[in-house]
């Protein structure tokens, strides 16, 4: 297949293919429709053939080249499902549509300081763990990384301090930048303003940008419900101090930190049976 689009990729020997797909034609009358040298035109038939999308045979003093439908319908094929699995609903791809009309809608919005402010975000969620079990996910870093970034990210540094004045501390990479060669992704700093165990959870962070200062202040609050199944998890998210820099993080609030809270739900999900509560006295 490489060798395939290495020798379609060149537009003189696609303008050989193409007149090859209306008939068989000779090396000279080749050179002649496509206006060029025969020399050049024999070496460009000969990269195609051995890349198995013509085939020739010698008539008396010329050689005559036949396309092959094969290759080219098992590339199509394949172009297809590459197609097909981009447009596929739901998906990363879904997900990154849905940001870049979110992203262009904040940034046409963010025109002065401040103009984000009082913008809140309110999230659900059911689990299947105790409260004190979730609590646990929401506070130990072991635990908390394994949920609080996107499938697409990773997280690189962490520190959460479950107490009032506690640092919180939040470096994510792309999930594929395996040894952090790749731009760091995101960071965010920030303190925890409230921790009762297994009940409430508040904290502010502030992602930084490149320069060190920060993009705006978020301001999140988790409550904790016993159910019959489980914990409703109720969290609400509110903006202020925004940037006009501000603009490219909060148009991923919604998407992004839903997506964290729905790994968050899976993570609990598959959990294993030998997780126990811990005291939360």
């Amino acid at each position: 297949m490489d060798a395939l689009l290495t020798a379609l990729a060149d537009p003189a020997r696609w303008r050989l293919v193409k007149l090859l797909a209306e008939r068989p034609r000779s090396v000279g009358v080749l050179a002649q429709l496509a206006g060029a040298r025969q020399p050049q035109t024999t070496k460009h038939l000969q990269t195609l053939e051995r890349a198995g999308v013509v085939i020739s045979r010698r008539t008396g003093q010329r050689r005559v080249y036949a396309l092959e439908a094969g290759p080219l319908r098992e590339l199509a094929a394949a172009l297809n499902q590459l197609a097909d699995s981009a447009d596929q609903g739901g998906g990363s791809r879904e997900a990154f549509d849905r940001h870049r009309i979110s992203l262009d809608a904040e940034r046409l919005a963010a025109e002065t300081a401040g103009w984000a402010d009082g913008r809140s975000f309110q999230f659900l969620r059911s689990l299947t763990a105790q409260p004190a079990v979730v609590w646990r996910y929401l506070t130990e870093t072991d635990l908390l990384a394994r949920w609080w970034a996107p499938d697409d990210l990773r997280v690189s540094e962490l520190v959460f301090e479950a107490r009032p004045g506690g640092r919180v501390v939040l470096e994510y990479r792309d999930a594929e930048d395996v040894d952090g060669s790749d731009l760091v992704a995101g960071r965010s700093e920030g303190v925890v303003t409230d921790a009762r165990p297994g009940e409430h959870l508040a904290y502010r962070n502030s992602p930084v940008l490149p320069d060190g200062s920060t993009a705006f202040t978020a301001h999140l609050e988790f409550d904790l419900q016993l159910t019959e199944a489980g914990t409703d998890l109720a969290v609400h998210f509110r903006v202020t101090d925004s940037t006009v820099d501000s603009a490219d993080f909060i148009a991923g609030i919604e998407l992004g930190f839903g997506q964290s809270l729905d790994k968050l739900a899976a993570t609990l999900a598959a959990a294993s049976n030998d997780i126990t509560p811990r005291s939360t006295k």
